[in-house]
């Protein structure tokens, strides 16, 4: 596939113009530096040519973007001429299936109007909002993914301003967790009912990439009783170079490789990344090309919100999705939207220098669901219940369930010495939804949502040209609703309380003829009496 340009050889370089040279990866000589010394934890050894990081985010046109739209964010007739042609993009009207489901519901003017309009505009913002909702409802229904994060080392060479592992925190304990460890974090991952992982590390040497792989390899061969098994692993890990990222795809065993970001503002990047190989702000923008390259198609975008504006971190997500879609023909495959939360001994996470309220969150996450409508999204536990319960109506298909943040804590006892002990176990970050897993389950199926941890799409191909050939035609749910509901059911035959149980039939025998053929509904009879037969791992 051609490129275009190349990147910058370092950032003096850039600042002449001189911003297609043939570089390693690591792209500037500090980072080079740093991967002699040892301490970057990938190194490259694949020259490549990249397009210039300058081109890929455009600085100019999101500041022109959001200035030249004010006016239009005023008038109601605009917006809901957006809103009205977005949601014909995202219902595929006129859609031609290639090989990519990334499908773009708003131009960069589109979205900047949208990210003008003033929250407390409540007839404008009700129409928004009712255009995400009908958007997520067409594509996603009522099925909400649960997944798990896994920490298996807080080691970090990285300083990052905002993070409790960053290299500048000497009061955190680090560790890195054993085999034997790793098993019994899994196992009790299993026990609570998940089969979605996250796994995150940090970026040290005393934690080796060949460690890591060694605890994929770990973590896909643990198993339990009745039935436990982690059917797809997600990754979260420092920026790879190209030919590491070809040993990540080597191991079979990936399903989604995520790189946060954190913010697009180069400036601000700078100032909140005192040191370490993540400085490197080309770098990071261009390690999701490095992933592409490698055959790693299925890649996870991340901002971190309260870095900087959300309207200009809104549009440069949107730009790098559109750049991966146009250079490889695969866009992003997930959007994680945190907020900043306080994490040990960080006064910026204490006080984000550009906090986003509740109101203005739910915009943001609502207009980045029209504008990449078949675009996973993934609401973390970093927000409470309540704010939870919000933003899964308008756009979040996935969440973290029973989550922690600090190495090893799955695995210790749940007892009440231990929760009362809590504030002293360091995770990366503080959070807000401490429910565990059964419980969340529950609420969801009370407030009408289906749990799901299907992964059946990606087991049987069915993903890009063929997935949205399917959408076209209106036949996800036909597939994608039986699966999240065999899962389920699943879920309540191994680990559900009475509780679960009794809501979740009532909630399966409705669902499982809402919205489906009449082929579907027979076959979804037939499959869900097999799981509760005693079958596991059933699908279409």
């Amino acid at each position: 596939m051609a490129t275009a340009g190349g990147l910058a050889a370092a950032a003096s370089a850039a600042a002449s113009g001189l911003a297609a040279q043939l570089l390693p990866a690591a792209a500037t000589a500090a980072s080079r530096l740093l991967q002699r010394r040892g301490v970057a934890w990938s190194v490259e050894r694949e020259p490549q040519k990249y397009k210039s990081v300058d081109d890929i985010i455009q600085d100019r046109v999101i500041v022109e973007s959001l200035e030249k739209t004010r006016e239009a964010a005023k008038d109601p007739a605009r917006i809901r001429d957006i809103l009205a042609a977005a949601k014909e993009r995202s219902f595929l009207t006129d859609h031609k299936p290639g090989p990519s489901e990334y499908v773009q519901g708003l131009t960069y003017e589109e979205c900047a109007t949208l990210l003008n309009v003033d929250v407390e505009n409540e007839a404008i913002m009700g129409d928004i909002f009712d255009t995400a909702f009908a958007i997520k409802q067409r594509i996603y229904g009522n099925r909400i993914v649960l997944f798990a994060p896994l920490y298996i080392a807080n080691y970090c060479v990285n300083n990052c301003r905002y993070c409790a592992f960053r290299q500048g925190n000497k009061n955190l304990e680090r560790s890195a967790l054993s085999e034997a460890q790793l098993r019994e974090e899994v196992a009790a991952l299993q026990q609570q009912g998940h089969r979605r992982l996250l796994v995150l590390t940090g970026e040290h040497p005393k934690y080796t990439y060949d460690q890591f792989l060694q605890a994929i390899d770990v973590i896909s061969s643990v198993r339990t009783e009745p039935c436990g098994n982690i059917r797809r692993i997600n990754v979260e890990i420092p920026s790879l170079s190209l030919s590491d990222m070809r040993r990540l795809k080597a191991t079979d065993k990936i399903g989604t490789y995520t790189l946060f970001q954190e913010t697009y503002h180069r400036p601000t990047f700078k100032h909140m990344h005192i040191a370490g190989p993540k400085s490197d702000y080309d770098n990071r923008v261009l390690t999701h090309d490095r992933a592409m390259r490698a055959g790693l198609d299925d890649v996870g975008l991340g901002t971190l919100f309260g870095l900087y504006d959300y309207k200009y971190e809104v549009l440069a997500t949107l730009m790098h999705a559109n750049h991966l879609e146009a250079e490889y023909g695969a866009g992003p495959h997930t959007l994680s939207v945190p907020r900043m939360r306080p994490a040990d001994g960080s006064d910026v996470s204490l006080a984000p220098p550009y906090a986003v309220d509740d109101a203005t969150f739910k915009k943001l996450v609502a207009i980045l669901r029209i504008a990449v409508p078949y675009t996973g999204m993934i609401l973390s536990t970093r927000e409470s219940p309540e704010m939870r319960r919000e933003l899964l109506r308008v756009g979040m298909s996935q969440m973290s369930a029973g989550s922690k943040t600090d190495v090893g804590a799955y695995h210790r006892d749940d007892s009440a010495a231990t929760e009362e002990n809590l504030a002293d176990l360091q995770g990366q970050f503080s959070l807000m939804d401490h429910r565990p897993v059964q419980d969340i389950v529950v609420d969801l199926m009370k407030e009408g949502y289906v749990p799901s941890w299907c992964t059946a799409c990606y087991r049987k191909g069915r993903t890009g040209e063929h997935f949205m050939k399917i959408a076209k035609a209106g036949n996800i749910h036909n597939f994608c609703h039986p699966n999240s509901l065999f899962t389920l059911q699943e879920y309540l035959n191994d680990y559900g309380s009475d509780e679960a149980k009794r809501v979740g039939e009532e909630l399966i025998e409705r669902e499982r003829v809402i919205g489906l053929s009449d082929s579907a509904q027979d076959l979804t009879k037939r499959k869900l009496q097999k799981v509760n037969e005693g079958e596991h791992d059933v699908y279409i």
